[in-house]
Formats: C-alpha cells, structure tokens, sequence
C-alpha cells in the first residue's frame, strides 16, 4: 500500500491566524501613527503659542515700561487732549465720569470685559519734558503763543508741545511749535505753523483758548520719536498703530499671529495721605504718591476708577495714581487638534482665566476669564491649545514728577 504524501503549505486555521495576528500588528501600528501624530500636534501648537505669546509680550511689556517721560506733570497726566494728526493717527478714548475723552497718558486701556481689550503706551522722548514754559500772554487764537523765556534751552523747531492749563476746565491741545519769532523783543513768541512737517498742527492757531499765567507749554521732542503706540487684537492678530511707525499711524501692522487676546488692568495707588486735599484750590496743597514716598499698589482695575477720591471717575489725579499695569496675553496653537470619533474636540474644554493671582500679597485679584474664539474661524475653539502670559510693570516715570 502507498504511503499517503504530505501536502506543503498552510492550513486553513494557520492561516486564520496569521489574518488574526497581522490585523492586530496593523491596528497597533495605526494606533501608534495616530497617537504619534497627535503628540506631536500637541508639542507643536504648545511650541507655537509659546514663541507667539513671548513675543507679543515682549513688545507688550517693552512698551509699558518706556511710557510716560514728559506726561508725568499732574496737569498734563490723564488731560482731555485736542490732537490732531495729518497721517490719521488717533488717541484711544475712555471714560470720564462715562463721557468719552481722548486722555493723554503713560498708559491708557480700553477695557473690553471677556473680549480683547484695546492698550495705549505713550510718552515723549525730550530731554526737556519734565521742564515746562509758562505761557505769560492770553491765547486766543493768534498764530503764536507767548512764553516766558527767550529760547528756552531744549526746545527746537518742531517739537511736539501739550498745552496744559492748570485747571481740568478746557482740554489741553497737543501741537508743534514752528520755532520763536525772530523779530527784535518778541523772541518768547512760539509760532505755529502748518503743512509740511507740521503734521499736529491742522491750523495756524489752536482749537481753545488759554489764560496766561495759569497755563503751561510741555516739551514732548521730536515728531519722528514721538512714542504713541495702541496695541489691539483682530481676528487672532496683535496689531499696533503707533505715531511713529510710517504706514501703522491708521490701521496698524502685524506683529504676531495666533493671540487671541491682550488684557490689561491698572493698578492704583488708592492711599490718603497726610496733608491730602482731594479738591484743591488752584496749585491747592495735593499730596500725591512721589518718588519719596513710594508709588504702592492698592487695587487692580480694567477701567478707571475714583483713585483719588474727588467724586470724579477717571480725572486727573486717578491717572496719576497708576503705579503700574498688569497685562495679559493669551496665544493658541497655530494647528487645530482633530475631534474625537464623536466629533468632539476636546483639547482645551475652559476658556482660559487671565489675573487669578493676588499679586502684590495682599492685593486683591480681579480674575477675567477670556473669550478665545476667533471670528469667522470654522474651527471650535475647543479644538486648539492656548497659553497664558501675565506680568506687571510699573510705571516708573509716573514716580518722578517735577
């Protein structure tokens, strides 16, 4: 009898296996590539934000800490300004007693709750701007202004001037100075020129009138340096429109992509002090926070407050009370992580809180919890990943007041 031949190859149940064994391999494998590649998205869009939020913050911060040279005098801090600029730059408005004012000061915010809020950093450049004239001629109108010195040292043709009167009942009027008179004795004469370089100056002669005497010209430098910046946020951009940055003065430029929002808080100086008189008299006998005593942090606000107990709400002397400001910025991720398999993303599940801390100890928080959603983005904003940046920076120059 033959003797059966084995026949080579696989079974039918060997080869099941093998199936079996290689779709696990394949579904490890696809698990592996999945989980990998959201990792990475991850490490990426934290990378992202990390680079986008530090440099918003840098500029930010940077900003913060050069304002208020030459807007520290107590007449001129959180003044009512006229300005005019021939290539379309505009002072940020805020509150007065709720009427709206275009203040001229170290720092002003416009303080948009949940949503980004709109940041201004301002100051001169003059070595002169804490020096002041005092105007010894009744303005109304002319092409000149009266001063009370012949050529006063550091103040040149086309220096940007605030006229300031000592008393908050006119606003004061930002202009150039077209040089003095050079006419024999009428060399205290400021003229006032228009055109050209002139770019402050809309007229030949100023919007208000002011009393001699009791009113002060302020020296803030060149127009070329002349530091006004406003910093905002657009559909996921930090725009800045400064004075003097060409082609930024209108709409801004960019300088950073993927912020969702920029906040800021002042932080007052809320103490009375000895010899206070919150309603003084002409120059009155005001004590104000100065370098010798200190500037100390008592309350954090997003928008003005009764700093100086007066009755009014954002006057001058709530400006000068700001010791500091808190600011915020929020970056995202530039990628989008995908939704889970029910369509869900799940990334960020809380829009982010800004100003949570109490800082300084003892300084009560006023924590904001941000929208971060970007309009027209078809993406959740659930879908990406965000990072906070806080710090603090005071406002030296308003420490140092002539």
């Amino acid at each position: 009898m033959a003797t059966p031949i084995r026949q080579s190859g696989f079974s039918l149940v060997e080869l099941m296996v093998s199936v079996v064994i290689g779709m696990l391999a394949l579904l490890f494998a696809t698990r592996l590539v999945v989980s990998g590649e959201t990792t990475k998205d991850a490490a990426v869009g934290g990378s992202d934000s990390m680079q986008n939020g530090m440099l918003a913050m840098f500029q930010l911060s940077g900003d913060a800490g050069i304002s208020g040279w030459g807007l520290n005098d107590r007449t001129v801090a959180g003044c009512n300004a006229t300005f005019s600029d021939a290539r379309g730059y505009q002072l940020l408005t805020a509150k007065r007693d709720g009427v709206d004012i275009t203040p001229l000061a170290a720092v002003v915010i416009q303080s948009n709750g949940a949503n980004p809020d709109v940041i201004s950093f301002n100051s001169g450049t003059s070595n002169a701007g804490v020096g002041s004239i005092k105007i010894m001629g009744d303005y109304n109108g002319e092409s000149y202004i009266t001063g009370d010195a012949d050529r006063p040292y550091g103040y040149n043709d086309g220096d940007v001037m605030v006229v300031a009167p000592q008393t908050p009942d006119r606003p004061c009027t930002v202009m150039q100075m077209g040089g003095f008179n050079p006419a024999t004795g009428q060399g205290a004469n400021v003229l006032l020129k228009t055109g050209g370089s002139y770019r402050y100056n809309p007229a030949a002669a100023l919007a208000q009138a002011y009393a001699k005497s009791v009113t002060y010209m302020y020296n803030l430098g060149r127009p070329g340096l002349l530091h006004l910046h406003t910093w905002s946020v657009n559909n996921g951009i930090l725009l800045l429109r400064g004075t003097d940055l060409a082609g930024a003065e209108q709409a801004g430029v960019s300088v950073a992509d993927n912020i969702v929002s920029i906040k800021a808080q002042y932080g007052f100086d809320t103490r009375v002090l000895a010899n206070y008189d919150p309603n003084p008299a002409g120059n009155g006998t005001q004590k104000l926070p100065t370098a010798n005593n200190g500037m100390q942090i008592g309350v954090w606000s997003g928008a003005m407050i009764d700093a100086d107990g007066d009755g009014v709400n954002g006057g001058l002397g709530d400006y000068q009370r700001i010791a500091a400001v808190r600011i915020a910025v929020v970056a995202r991720s530039k990628t989008a992580e995908k939704p889970n398999l029910a369509g869900v993303c799940n990334a960020t599940t809380v829009r982010p809180t800004v100003f949570a801390t109490n800082t300084p100890s003892g300084v009560a928080a006023v924590p904001v919890q941000v929208n971060v959603a970007v309009a027209g983005d078809t993406m959740d904003w659930k879908c990406y990943r965000y990072r906070v940046f806080e710090t603090i920076v005071p406002i030296l120059n308003a420490q140092y007041r002539p």
